[in-house]
């Protein structure tokens, strides 16, 4: 007997990719609690790890192992990822809003959304210096002046032990650049005090052997583009300044009602808010039993109890535990160079085999949201149906346009269907569309679903109804009305309404935005969440087909391609999440202004399921030409070229691939039958009109290039002299 999947019915929710939700996101992947939703809130794809950035700022990592891929760990996690900043909490409504898309509603929500500097009250800080957090735009800042030439000034607000770190690891940077610096780190008060005597006596005597300038009990008034400004008239020379002073909460906690110490969210030791229904954790958080320092060791102790005691809430029966903190923690402390000193009870130990001790176990806690331990698939049944493995094929069944039925069987089944005999309704040569004449009336009648590729009902709704709006955009028309069909999984009654609530809201947005009315639809309950529209649009002259392109057109592609490849290689976790986010802004992108630009061409079609070049030889088929390609030209999305040279394809690639065999087999060109989801318009556009489309494009936002010409001949692709030398190259 089928056993249908089982409803959903609590959400939980994490504000921040800290790293107590870090660790608590590795523990639900592995074993997840069955009915709950769990949601990830974060303004990025990534979350540095701050143990290991001074390591990057001395130049022994690479940026990419500062960070923490909060895509893969959510998709492990089996999350939803909302790549955006909460900015407030209704305790009463139980909802936490987020710019730019509907309230998102929780049962138990837990904050671990860590500190930003207290520097920024400075006057000029924040127009001309970099705060040491957020880690990510501070490394980025960083790096980009560590790239510089010549001599350099830096100075370092605060002298605290993340300070001195700081301007020891850049101090190091700068000597391995060759670039002669003047480094000061400046204090308010006594610099190191939060250390034993001995341990600071010893970072003190390394600083100075690094030529770091310590100004204690000095106050700073200000910082320009070229110096910092102190309190007793000095001028300190200085053109890239950071902050490492004092530990400030994000500004919106102040706004949710909840009970905070200094801006902090107090927690009791089962790390509750005086909301009950609210957990926080890591630096946001103050632990009123014992208050601790800001640092991450706690941050990471705390994970197991949290993971435990919202477990325990969801399931509303089960004890809470208590969080214990250390009386005191370990304290490792990177010297620039591969040196360290450790502290522990006020004794130091320092040398490289303390770095060697700290390398190993920073390396340690970050192999955790690399290596995800591998979850086995579904065992077939053993009595079985002959085939099914075939049936089944190598890999999951892609989403989006990925999961769509293959051109040739497609093709067979439509091509045995009888002609319809109305007289107002005209097919279109070669789309998927058709034209309405009723009267002096033209309108363009089309239909697209979606099979969910992300776990975010939003961005779903964004990209399935521009994805349905693309055949109306490519033949010309102005977008008139919607029909949504909704398949949702099984949900409890609230959960449901907060899914519905989430798709409709978003979904009358992009229509608005395009034009068009939501005028009714359709909703049913299956396995898994897909997104529907039936779209209208009313042409003021003949519509733009395939049928018109002429020798000598140039094709223009307005969005760059590699969603397929990028999205099958995010369900095998292999994909960078900077690029799965990347892509899905993609894929969200209206085309509304690109038709409008695209106006003049002789044939146009939106690329998605059969892949540029099986939406090509569409055009080539029903117009009567060739195509030549410049791949070299075409535009790609961040990633996916490195993807298709690893073997990633979308479920659907090789029955696109067949449409075009006598084409190269390599990485490049396997890209050009990568199926698209809410892909670009691809347009015949006059030659005396490319310049003028182009530009028009660029400045409305699009990736946009000419990639080729159309020219008398058998409809067929081939690919042009530089495109052929540019794979040779590549090989």
């Amino acid at each position: 007997m089928h056993q249908p999947p089982l409803p959903l019915t609590r959400d939980l929710v994490l504000i921040g990719g800290g790293h107590t939700h870090a660790l608590v996101l590795r523990k639900w992947g592995m074993a997840p609690l069955p009915g709950v939703r769990l949601t990830l809130i974060n303004p990025g794809p990534t979350a540095p790890y701050s143990g290991m950035l001074p390591g990057h700022v001395a130049g022994h990592y690479d940026r990419d192992a500062l960070d923490i891929d909060l895509v893969k760990l959510a998709r492990f996690a089996g999350a939803r990822l909302v790549n955006a900043a909460a900015r407030g909490i209704d305790l009463t409504r139980r909802t936490v809003a987020v710019p730019d898309r509907p309230d998102i509603a929780y049962d138990l929500l837990s904050i671990d959304i860590g500190i930003t500097s207290a520097m920024p009250s400075v006057p000029g800080f924040d127009a001309f210096a970099t705060p040491a957090k957020p880690l990510g735009p501070f490394a980025t800042a960083w790096n980009r002046y560590l790239d510089q030439t010549g001599p350099a000034s830096v100075a370092v607000l605060g002298g605290g032990v993340a300070g001195v770190e700081l301007a020891m690891a850049m101090a190091h940077a700068l000597r391995q650049r060759g670039r002669p610096a003047v480094i000061h780190l400046i204090d308010s008060s006594t610099a190191l005090a939060s250390l034993a005597a001995g341990t600071a006596r010893r970072i003190r005597a390394a600083m100075h052997g690094l030529d770091i300038r310590l100004l204690e009990q000095t106050r700073v008034v200000s910082v320009t583009a070229e110096a910092v400004m102190l309190d007793d008239g000095r001028r300190i020379p200085a053109r890239f300044v950071t902050g490492a002073a004092g530990a400030r909460p994000y500004d919106w906690l102040q706004t949710t009602r909840l009970q905070l110490e200094d801006g902090f969210v107090c927690i009791d030791r089962h790390l509750r808010s005086s909301d009950p229904s609210v957990f926080a954790a890591g630096d946001c958080a103050h632990f009123t039993p014992a208050p601790r320092p800001k640092a991450g060791v706690f941050a990471v102790r705390q994970a197991p109890i949290l993971y435990s005691n919202l477990r325990a809430r969801l399931r509303e029966t089960g004890r809470l535990h208590a969080y214990r903190p250390q009386r005191d923690y370990l304290k490792l402390i990177s010297m620039g160079d591969r040196t360290a000193i450790a502290e522990r009870f006020g004794l130091p130990l320092s040398g490289p085999l303390m770095w060697r001790w700290k390398d190993h176990i920073d390396q340690r806690f970050m192999r955790r949201f690399t290596d995800f331990p591998p979850m086995a698939p579904p065992a077939l049944p053993t009595q079985r149906a002959a085939g099914m493995i075939e049936a089944m094929g190598p890999k999951p069944m892609c989403g989006g346009c990925g999961a769509k039925v293959g051109r040739a069987t497609l093709g067979a089944v439509l091509s045995d269907l009888a002609p319809h005999s109305r007289t107002d309704v005209r097919a279109l040569p070669g789309d998927d569309a058709a034209l309405l004449q009723m009267g002096q009336t033209r309108q363009v009648l089309s239909t697209d679903h979606l099979r969910t590729l992300t776990g975010d009902p939003v961005t779903m709704a964004r990209i399935a109804a521009n994805h349905a709006l693309g055949d109306v955009w490519a033949m010309g028309a102005r977008p008139q009305a919607a029909l949504v069909s909704l398949v949702l999984p099984r949900l409890s009654e609230a959960l449901t309404e907060r899914l519905l609530r989430e798709i409709m809201e978003t979904s009358q947005d992009v229509m608005r935005q395009a034009g068009a009315a939501i005028v009714g639809g359709h909703s049913s309950v299956g396995d898994e969440l897909t997104i529907g529209f039936t779209v209208t649009g009313l042409c003021d002259r003949d519509p733009i087909t395939l049928a018109g392109a002429q020798p000598g057109d140039a094709l223009i592609l307005t969005k760059p391609l590699g969603s397929g490849v990028i999205m099958a290689a995010d369900m095998a976790g292999a994909a960078p999440g900077r690029d799965v986010v990347r892509c899905l802004e993609m894929m969200a992108q209206s085309q509304s202004a690109a038709a409008s630009l695209l106006s003049c061409a002789h044939a146009m079609t939106d690329v998605t399921g059969f892949g540029l070049a099986g939406h090509l030889l569409g055009i080539c088929t029903a117009s009567n030409v060739a195509a030549q390609v410049d791949l070299s030209s075409v535009p790609l999305l961040d990633g996916a070229l490195d993807l298709s040279r690893q073997g990633h394809h979308s479920s659907l690639y090789p029955q696109n691939r067949a449409a075009a065999p006598d084409l190269p087999d390599d990485p490049n060109t396997a890209l050009l039958f990568d199926p698209q989801t809410a892909g670009g318009l691809l347009a015949a556009v006059p030659p005396q009109h490319v310049a003028e489309v182009l530009q028009g494009l660029t400045r409305a936002g699009y990736t946009a290039a000419a990639i080729g010409t159309l020219r008398a001949g058998v409809p067929q692709i081939t690919l042009n002299e530089s495109s052929r030398a540019a794979m040779r190259s590549a090989s």
